[in-house]
């Protein structure tokens, strides 16, 4: 598979859409020892003077580990047709299982040492710039907190900022 780095400013599709619908893969780690999950909840702005994605994860996810002691994060766009793959990855834990063999992804790796999935259409490579946690007293309106913040759910997320430092897109 041929990846071509592109610009942020070549970015010109909707990823409220494209996040929520599509969803990701959330990658961290090294080339040795690394782990993925999917979400749907996330973002891409400007802050700081930099280009940033900004994502959230529960504590209790197996990749929570690795975003907490590793620098690099990837977010890793696969398109509609890999829904499968994205069920997988986040409905079974790297601790049980090896969810990237189990999904059929297939990986290389940036000169960082970043995990970037074959399948994926797009992929950004990031590092972390904050990470803080969803704390229940500074929320405004309660109602998230009664939605998505019980056993069945698990914990509240930690937030990550990321700073995109390169976008990888296919070409064939």
């Amino acid at each position: 598979m041929k990846m071509k780095e592109i610009s942020y400013q070549d970015l010109s599709e909707n990823f409220i859409q494209t996040i929520g619908s599509e969803w990701m893969l959330i990658t961290s780690g090294d080339r040795v020892c690394y782990n993925t999950m999917t979400a749907s909840w996330g973002g891409l702005g400007w802050l700081w003077n930099k280009p940033v994605a900004f994502i959230f994860v529960r504590p209790e996810r197996f990749t929570h580990a690795f975003l907490t002691q590793f620098d690099y994060v990837t977010l890793s766009f696969l398109g509609e047709k890999n829904k499968d793959i994205h069920q997988i990855c986040g409905q079974k834990s790297g601790r049980d299982i090896d969810k990237i063999k189990e999904a059929g992804l297939k990986t290389q790796f940036t000169e960082r040492g970043s995990v970037v999935f074959q399948q994926s259409r797009l992929t950004l490579e990031c590092r972390k710039l904050y990470m803080g946690d969803l704390k229940p007293e500074l929320f405004i309106d309660r109602e998230p907190i009664n939605k998505w913040y019980d056993e069945e759910h698990g914990g509240f997320h930690k937030m990550y900022i990321l700073e995109i430092e390169h976008i990888w897109k296919r070409t064939r």
